[in-house]
């Protein structure tokens, strides 16, 4: 991966989750409820990870108008995990009705933890002439695959929207050497470093970006299920690279590399698939300016590991939001002066291993108040400590939502 002015870290980080009184679909009526496994409620009684909508008590908590902050704080801590975008709740035992086990490997989380995982995001983007650009929830940041929390290998069809930038070098040679994240049909979203950085050999161009990856070493990828069968991917798509945008007020010699943010507009139209699929951009108005502190986000991407420069297979890890002003207070002595338009994650030893690339993504997931779920952009790697998983030295990312307004603005159909 390109180095910027520190080695460009690869990290991960955590989200924040919670219910709202406007989740009151009706639940159908079910004969048998998908249980996800046993779990302890809020209040350390044995439960079962089942359907929001299947626990008849907490979901009567939900009728009722207007719900107390009580039971709103009682229902966040009850989730379990996510299943085909709807929320698992952790279910007293004597409340769930006779139970199938799902056909998936799909690991229930702790409630502690899944109060982390997502965002509930209040309000639906306003649509406006410019967001009709990218996409909006529902047609991104959606995957095939049920979301399995722990673990560092992905799925092959996990995180759709990942992106790999090759460059040309002398003498024919090319190589790919930084992350990126599709955003519609025309654009990837990328690190300025990436594009014109100072730690950039003055003989690479960048000539393409790589859609539809898992595993590098083949072609197309397959990996085998639960059930034993053979599942295999379409092969991997390698898409010209028409015009690299960088940030018009990043500086490349700034050691604080702010605006550390560019596009990339493809020669092609990308027509999308189960493995090729955008992510969405922070458009909903209660991410503006959301420090995301204290939550659980996720970065991904093929980026150095602990023993080897490159991973072959697409990893994925998870980190803290670490508050930004403890994060200036680690770099400020290394002369580093972190904006508000930075944000950092984790720092925990061990914890940040390296599986991002520069540019790659930060990812956050969403729920809205009907209980659905989806992955938008939230940080784009940009830099940290030469040597992964430092104890107390976070990575820094850029925060996209305060550049949605120029990617709206720069993007042309």
């Amino acid at each position: 991966m390109i180095k910027p002015v520190l080695i460009s870290a690869f990290c991960v980080a955590a989200f924040l989750c919670g219910l709202s009184s406007a989740q009151v679909n009706h639940p159908r009526a079910l004969t048998a409820t998908p249980n996800f496994g046993r779990c302890k409620t809020p209040h350390g009684m044995p439960g079962s990870c089942i359907i929001l909508q299947n626990c008849k008590k907490l979901y009567k908590l939900l009728l009722i108008k207007p719900i107390s902050d009580v039971n709103k704080l009682y229902l966040s801590q009850s989730q379990c995990g996510y299943w085909n975008g709807k929320i698992l709740i952790c279910c007293p035992i004597h409340n769930t009705t006779p139970s199938i086990q799902p056909k998936i490997d799909l690991k229930p989380i702790q409630s502690s933890k899944a109060i982390k995982k997502a965002i509930l995001l209040k309000h639906s983007p306003t649509e406006s002439i410019n967001m009709r650009k990218v996409p909006l929830p529902g047609q991104c940041g959606q995957m095939t695959t049920s979301r399995i929390y722990g673990g560092n290998a992905t799925k092959i069809d996990e995180y759709p929207w990942m992106a790999l930038i090759g460059y040309k070098k002398q003498l024919g040679q090319s190589g790919y050497h930084c992350g990126g994240s599709l955003i519609n049909a025309r654009y990837v979203v990328t690190a300025s470093h990436c594009v014109n950085g100072r730690a950039l050999p003055s003989d690479w161009k960048i000539s393409t970006v790589r859609l539809g990856e898992w595993d590098t070493t083949t072609n197309p990828d397959c990996e085998i299920d639960s059930t034993g069968a053979k599942d295999c991917a379409p092969p991997h798509i390698d898409v010209p690279v028409e015009l690299a945008i960088p940030h018009p007020k990043y500086d490349p010699l700034s050691i604080n590399q702010i605006n550390d943010i560019a596009l990339l507009r493809l020669k092609e139209t990308v027509i999308f698939t189960d493995f090729v699929r955008p992510i969405c951009l922070p458009l909903n108005s209660n991410l503006h300016g959301a420090s995301f502190d204290d939550t659980i986000l996720d970065v991904a991407g093929w980026g150095k590991t602990e023993s080897q420069t490159n991973s072959n297979i697409k990893l994925k890890a998870e980190l803290d939001v670490v508050p930004l002003k403890d994060c200036r207070n680690v770099y400020r002595p290394q002369g580093i002066l972190l904006k508000d338009t930075q944000m950092c994650a984790g720092g925990k030893r061990g914890v940040d291993s390296c599986r991002g690339d520069s540019g790659g993504p930060l990812i956050g997931l969403g729920t809205t108040s009907k209980g659905h779920t989806y992955f938008f952009l939230i940080g784009i790697v940009s830099f940290g400590p030469a040597t992964c998983g430092m104890e107390g030295w976070p990575g820094v990312y850029t925060r996209v939502s305060n550049f949605v307004d120029w990617i709206q603005a720069t993007i042309r159909t």
